[in-house]
């Protein structure tokens, strides 16, 4: 018998594709399985066609076969068949697509779906096969036909006699190695595993004989004896869950299938269904989990959504399909439209692919927020968890996602212990309020300590306390919210100040220039300036700051991983005027200027604990107080 050669590429194109196109070599049975049912689809659509057929969909069935003496693996469908020509067509030409030509010449009818590759995915048999044979017959013809190959080298193709209609195909495994265990497919269990993982929801009836043990008959209740058998199982449920209707799965069957699929112990916090059809048909089922993983906020963790092709895995993990600020939903996507490459691992970046991604960021975005209007509990729950997220987000990109976000977003504020939303916030201000004021700490205690806030709480204006680490960034990243502009609490202009106060304050900071110079001289350039401040009451000094980099900031960035070069925000030392402490200042600086340097240190030290912010020698603050008290 001549042995033919391959068409289309070379035997260096056959051993790159099936060493190095495919991560994982189990998916092969993943491409055999999905080719069986492309066969079946292409029979039974032609059932409903024209109806000469004689076949019902209940007649269909995908058989597998393990033999562990010959080490055979077989996979047989009763689909199409093939004739000779389709043979030497569709596997003697690498990347031959008979199921894509298929649904070319079909697509504008109804009720196909066919998922297959035909031709590049029935080459990833020979990952894990040494020689591949391949009997079949046509539907309605006489004659049968056997193709067999052992890789590269070349095929046969020969009539044989086959008593019905489909295609089996037999893998003979390779020799096991120190690198690959071949023998696990030929294990029931592993093979059952496999199609439970990829296959699953393949629309027909997977079978295979799977091993089984009963109590012989006969024997005595006090000595049990038991037997081997087989039963014909089937090993895939066929219909997934996300393509029932809503009256035939409870609540209880998405949370059992959420923590069944993603190893979760507690039900979700939230389901979310979507299904679309049009420029984009897709159905989803997506996941909030009610608390986050682990190692959610670490480099280790990975996002993602699995991905369906008409019920068949593609991709465990797609990230492609959220956007990082959602990367907490877990779930899935399933496709009929999604383009593939030769290998059903990886998505070419259609527009597809990218318009699906947009419509669940919407939908995921809409559910948050009626979790948010309506079942607020939950919400702040699930902040509790995600909510940082949220905020990475909003900052991330130069801000690209803060119009998506910021209404998901909830603070701390001086109006009560609930966190707060911004609307909720622009909602309660007072009709003279200009801003929308914030404090920024490392806890809510510090910052309703900051002496910075007491002439706006005074004046009846809300403050939101912000004290995570990214908060102030992200705040930065907005600017506004619905045209109210943000504002520190350590701004140098709060807006809280006519032009007659404007006017009194720069006099006060004119009378008193050489007691501020000397102070700030003193200070040795460790502030930029030393002046009055409209802001304080009952408090003598604070720390603010001038340019964009705020205080908070400064800590934030300098406590980062890998920051050798610290940043340094430009520090005022701000004086509250009325307070008598500033009268003693101005008194000492009468009689004896030079004492006041030493007042300056002590000042200096003050607002930095003041603002939660080390002393740079406490050691030398106790003395300089000591020797203030022996006085």
């Amino acid at each position: 018998m001549e042995t033919k050669q391959f068409k289309a590429e070379s035997k260096r194109l056959l051993d790159l594709m099936i060493n190095s196109i495919y991560t994982h070599k189990e998916i092969f049975l993943r491409e055999l399985i999905s080719n069986a049912s492309d066969a079946i689809d292409k029979l039974y659509y032609r059932s409903l066609s024209d109806g000469e057929t004689g076949l019902s969909r209940s007649d269909f069935a995908i058989q597998l076969e393990v033999n562990k003496d010959a080490r055979t693996l077989t996979i047989r469908d009763n689909g199409c068949g093939m004739t000779a020509q389709e043979l030497e067509e569709n596997l003697g030409t690498i990347a031959k697509s008979g199921s894509l030509q298929f649904k070319q010449e079909h697509e504008q009818k109804e009720d196909i779906d066919v998922i297959g590759q035909f031709g590049v995915g029935f080459y990833s048999a020979f990952m894990v096969a040494s020689h591949v044979t391949v009997t079949t017959k046509a539907f309605g013809q006489e004659e049968g036909w056997r193709w067999e190959s052992s890789g590269a080298e070349g095929y046969t193709i020969e009539p044989c006699q086959v008593a019905s209609h489909g295609t089996e195909i037999v893998l003979t495994l390779k020799e096991d190695s120190e690198d690959e265990q071949y023998s696990k497919y030929l294990d029931p269990h592993q093979i059952s595993a496999l199609v439970k993982k990829y296959s699953d929801y393949i629309r027909y009836p997977i079978r295979m004989d799977m091993p089984a043990t009963r109590l012989k008959e006969g024997c005595p209740e006090d000595k049990p004896e038991y037997e081997s058998y087989t039963i014909n199982e089937t090993l895939n449920s066929m219909v997934p869950i996300w393509k029932k209707s809503s009256s035939e799965v409870t609540n209880e069957d998405l949370n059992q299938f959420y923590k069944d699929k993603f190893y979760d112990f507690q039900d979700p916090l939230k389901v979310i269904r979507s299904s679309t059809e049009g420029a984009a048909t897709y159905n989803a089922l997506l996941f909030i989990p009610a608390r986050a993983p682990f190692n959610y906020y670490s480099k280790d963790y990975e996002k993602g959504l699995q991905l369906y092709a008409s019920g068949v895995l593609i991709m465990d993990r797609c990230p492609d399909l959220l956007p990082d600020c959602f990367s907490f939903v877990k779930g899935l996507v399933d496709s009929q439209d999604l383009s593939l490459n030769i290998s059903r691992e990886m998505l070419q970046h259609d527009r597809q692919l990218k318009l699906i991604a947009s419509r669940l960021e919407k939908k995921i975005k809409s559910e948050l927020l009626g979790m948010l209007n309506n079942d607020r509990e939950h919400y702040e729950q699930f902040f509790k968890n995600f909510g940082l997220q949220l905020k990475y987000g909003v900052y991330e990109d130069y801000g690209a996602k803060k119009e998506l976000l910021q209404d998901l977003l909830l603070f701390h504020s001086s109006n009560g212990e609930q966190p707060c939303t911004l609307a909720e916030y622009v909602g309660r201000m007072k009709e003279d309020q200009k801003y929308i004021y914030y404090a920024c700490g490392e806890t809510l205690e510090k910052v309703k300590r900051l002496p910075q806030t007491e002439l706006l709480l005074d004046k009846g204006y809300e403050i939101l306390y912000l004290t995570d680490n990214v908060d102030e960034f992200a705040i930065k990243m907005m600017r506004a919210f619905q045209e109210k502009e943000f504002r520190s609490v350590n701004d140098s202009d709060l807006g809280l100040e006519n032009e007659e106060e404007k006017e009194e304050t720069k006099k006060q900071q004119e009378e008193n220039k050489g007691l501020l110079d000397t102070l700030k001289e003193a200070l040795d350039g460790k502030v930029k300036e030393v002046r009055l401040s409209s802001r304080l009451k009952s408090h003598p000094v604070c720390l603010s700051s001038d340019g964009p980099l705020s205080l908070d900031m400064e800590r934030v960035l300098n406590s980062m991983p890998g920051a050798e070069e610290k940043v340094k925000a430009d520090r005022v030392l701000e004086l509250n005027p009325s307070h008598p402490v500033f009268a003693a200042l101005q008194k000492r600086f009468e009689s004896d200027p030079e004492q006041v340097k030493a007042y300056a240190s002590l000042l200096y030290n003050q607002a930095l604990l003041i603002e939660g912010m080390p002393i740079e020698d406490p050691v030398a603050f106790s003395n300089a107080i000591c020797d203030l008290m022996a006085r």
